[in-house]
């Protein structure tokens, strides 16, 4: 009413920061409008006044969880006459009856966290990041642990799925890389883990289980299976490490990498930085934990396997390749999230990647081709239609120059030629050599020549040193003996 004194209606209004329409009603009627005796109505008709009640509220009722934009459109189509513009009306007068005759929902209690009392883990699918490996696509999962009190992290890359090796090898990770343990440990119930098993292997993963948190003096909980805001202290971290790992391979500006313990790194850099800003309450936390006992605690899955006349060994619908020599030996397979590791009794053999089956159920293999490379000398072949020839190439320049020799000449010398020079590459210690002067006779449409091959790859004679080895004659040592000989004469 001040601006109103020297200026108009509509500028006084703005100046008011209010609407022209309301400056008018105001100079209309001065009261307030709680000062007012008659409350103003509608303007128009209420256009659900007649359905709200008879049709509405009976579905609102019968179906409490019904979206009010389902509602809408059924309306819509028993009453063809309703306009699309009331749908806003329709959501609020829904929302409003829900407010003031609709069911309790769940209430979310707000938790007070103690100091070293809880530490929590999962596991996050990070399929969507598509990071791959020399440019191969990797299909992983990241362990996540994390203390809600201080704000402590620690990932670790699993290639398989949600399993109890995956989770005893993140979380003994995670236990020594902070230095101690808390009084209790929450997992999501292991569900991905006791899926498709039997009784009795589910109730052995719950004995190991328990043994591996006992082993560091913590009590196992599980939340409810569904029930994911009770897990709700590691659950909402999850989306914040995801989105800092998505921006630091935006940054890198590539989401390939050379190996998986360069991936590795990079998640690890990561979540240092994330615990770096939480520094002071982890620090002021670690003296409320557990000491660590003096030793890890197996995080493997351990079985015997026999060698069979293959040349190798099936587990968990993948084939591996071992050395001939080892057929018919029964091994011990200490089986991790991503290798193998073969002992003979006591004594450890070797180690090999793990590999997964395939999604369709078809057999997986993991193939070296060293530990065939002398039988495939003898039986050439047998590489024709050899079960997983794919997979024997050491690189993709082997398996497209054995594409072109079926294409290029008979079967029986193809196989002979591809033979050799996967030998060639075994014996001489060339395969990535070999491998680049494939790829340049692929280019030019040429086929392999084996002779030229291993001449150029042979040892160069100038480069051999020559070792002269002179005899000493044998008059020599009677001199070396003479005076012992005189003296005892």
């Amino acid at each position: 009413m001040t601006f109103r004194q020297t200026e108009a209606a509509r500028i006084a209004a703005a100046k008011a920061s209010i609407s022209t329409a309301t400056a008018y009603r105001f100079e209309q009627d001065r009261k307030l409008p709680s000062h007012r005796d008659k409350v103003r109505g509608r303007r128009r008709p209420d256009p659900i006044a007649e359905l709200f009640e008879s049709e509405v509220v009976p579905m609102l009722k019968a179906a409490p969880g019904l979206r009010a934009v389902a509602i809408f459109e059924e309306m819509q189509r028993r009453h063809p006459d309703l306009a699309q513009g009331i749908r806003r009306t329709m959501e609020r007068r829904i929302r409003g009856w829900r407010a003031l005759h609709g069911a309790d929902q769940e209430v979310i209690f707000r938790q007070i966290h103690e100091p070293g009392r809880m530490g929590l883990s999962d596991f996050t699918d990070m399929a969507d990041l598509r990071v791959t490996i020399a440019g191969v696509l990797l299909d992983h999962r990241l362990y996540h642990f994390r203390l809600p009190y201080s704000g402590f992290e620690h990932a670790h890359v699993i290639l398989g799925g949600e399993s109890y090796v995956a989770l005893a090898e993140g979380l003994q990770n995670a236990l020594w890389a902070l230095g101690g343990a808390p009084r209790e440990h929450r997992s999501d119930s292991l569900s991905a883990a006791f899926r498709n098993l039997s009784h009795d292997a589910a109730a052995d993963l719950t004995i190991r289980y328990d043994a591996l948190c006992a082993h560091y003096g913590m009590e196992p909980t599980r939340n409810n299976r569904g029930v994911a805001h009770e897990n709700g202290s590691i659950e909402s971290a999850h989306g914040h490490l995801k989105k800092a790992v998505n921006d630091g391979l935006l940054m890198r500006g590539v989401t390939d990498f050379d190996d998986l313990a360069a991936y590795r790194g990079f998640i690890d850099e990561i979540v240092s930085r994330k615990n770096a800003r939480s520094a002071k309450r982890i620090e002021a936390e670690r003296p409320a934990l557990q000491p660590l006992p003096g030793r890890r605690t197996c995080d493997y899955e351990e079985t015997i396997i026999i060698v069979t006349s293959s040349g190798g060994f099936l587990l968990r619908k993948v084939f591996y390749t071992v050395p001939s020599r080892l057929i018919g030996h029964r091994l011990r397979v200490r089986l991790y999230d991503d290798r193998l590791d073969l002992f003979i009794g006591g004594t450890p053999l070797m180690t090999l990647v793990r590999g997964r089956a395939a999604s369709n159920g078809k057999h997986g293999h993991v193939v070296d081709y060293r530990h065939v490379i002398h039988a495939l000398r003898r039986k050439p072949m047998a590489l024709l239609s050899l079960v997983y020839r794919d997979q024997l190439f050491p690189r993709d320049a082997y398996r497209h120059t054995f594409d072109r020799l079926l294409k290029t000449i008979p079967e029986k010398p193809a196989c002979r030629l591809m033979v050799n020079l996967l030998a060639l590459a075994h014996d001489r210690g060339c395969e990535a050599d070999l491998a680049a002067l494939l790829t340049a006779d692929l280019a030019a449409g040429r086929l392999p020549d084996l002779t030229a091959l291993c001449e150029r790859f042979a040892p160069d004679p100038a480069s051999l040193p020559e070792v002269v080895v002179y005899l000493t004659p044998l008059i020599a040592y009677e001199a070396l003996l003479g005076n012992a000989i005189g003296e005892a004469a």
